[in-house]
């Protein structure tokens, strides 16, 4: 039986024939293609992240947004600031003037008064106590009438009253003028006049009413995001974060945080216990130092208030098995570190029960 190469000889012509080079360019680049997404989604890593959006806070809350308020009852005599002046603690901000000009004077009179008394009730007390260590001496000896003796100690027990009224007469008069003098209101700590409330001079407020709204400086900042009840379970206090903050350029890869740009270090400080009332959980995430990253913006360019959004970083696996993840809608891999966290307080627990 002739072969194929006998019979090719006879057909010069189709033996000619060869495989055009594009066909086999196509095959190879195919070829390369394939392997190269098949090694892309075997050894490829992509770090599982969790996302949130929401807005700049700090959490001391002396450090935040507050409201200035009216100590006394009165009118505003003279403001010493306006919108957006910078103070310093103790810089005076208004000063309010009571609706009685004398009312000061009066109250200072008054304390006087009652020093008085309060000096004559301890005179008084005493020449009481002098009669009653006499009157008992003579009741001792025999020479006084035990009526006499205690009749002594009852004038003692009213001078002693008489003392304690008057220092309690006192004391209210100084809470009143004290107060009256805090006609001044001054700024709590340094920071920033945002707006004034207040009114303009000659306007009648009362006790309490809000004059300013203050911003303190320099304070710590946080970023308070909020989380889908399906993904809270996967974050834990101490896990790194990306963060990222809205009017901030970047450019973002949530899987591959290390070639971010514009984005920086957190880490969580705080996961709510509860839900909100739209059943998502709060979240808290403080700046991390990394050495050879950049800090947070400074505060002028990310202010309180202002929108941001977080990525809580979670376990690392290829992108392959990430991808028949998301394709599946399964949730992701739990953080090692949370289930020895987990672990922990699970064997504190049964320790303590036990």
């Amino acid at each position: 039986m002739a072969t194929i190469e006998q019979d090719m000889v006879h057909f010069t012509a189709l033996r000619d024939i060869k495989l055009p080079r594009i066909f086999r360019t196509t095959f190879f680049l195919l070829l390369i293609t394939f392997i190269a997404t098949v090694a892309f989604l075997i050894y490829v890593p992509w770090v599982q992240n969790v996302a949130g959006r929401g807005v700049i806070t700090t959490l001391n809350p002396n450090e935040r947004q507050q409201d200035i308020n009216a100590l006394v009852s009165g009118r505003i005599e003279e403001w010493y600031v306006r919108d957006g002046s910078a103070v310093t603690m103790g810089d005076p901000i208004a000063r309010i003037a009571d609706i009685d000009p004398q009312l000061i004077q009066r109250l200072e009179a008054e304390r006087a008064q009652v020093e008085v008394q309060l000096q004559a009730a301890k005179s008084a007390q005493a020449t009481a106590e002098i009669d009653l260590r006499r009157m008992q001496e003579l009741y001792e000896g025999g020479l006084a009438a035990r009526r006499d003796y205690e009749q002594a100690q009852i004038r003692v027990d009213q001078m002693r009253g008489s003392v304690a009224e008057a220092e309690a007469n006192l004391a209210r008069t100084n809470v009143s003028l004290s107060r009256q003098s805090n006609q001044l209101v001054t700024a709590p700590r340094n920071g920033f006049i945002q707006s004034i409330t207040g009114g303009d001079a000659a306007t009648f407020i009362n006790a309490g009413d809000v004059l300013a709204t203050f911003v303190p400086e320099n304070s710590e900042r946080v970023i308070e995001v909020f989380l889908d009840g399906r993904d809270v379970g996967l974050v834990y206090v101490g896990a790194p974060a990306r963060v990222q903050f809205e009017g901030w350029p970047a450019v973002q890869f949530s899987g591959w945080p290390s070639v971010a740009v514009g984005t920086f270090a957190g880490e969580v400080i705080a996961v709510d216990q509860s839900a909100q009332v739209d059943g998502r959980f709060r979240v808290l995430i403080k700046e991390r130092i990394v050495e050879g990253e950049e800090p947070w913006p400074d505060e002028r360019f990310v202010r309180f208030g202002a929108a941001g959004q977080a990525f809580v970083l979670l376990e690392t696996v290829p992108v392959g098995y990430e991808i028949w993840r998301q394709l599946n809608n399964f949730p992701p891999e739990l953080p090692a570190a949370a289930t020895a966290a987990n672990a922990s307080t699970t064997s504190v627990s049964s320790q303590q029960s036990g």
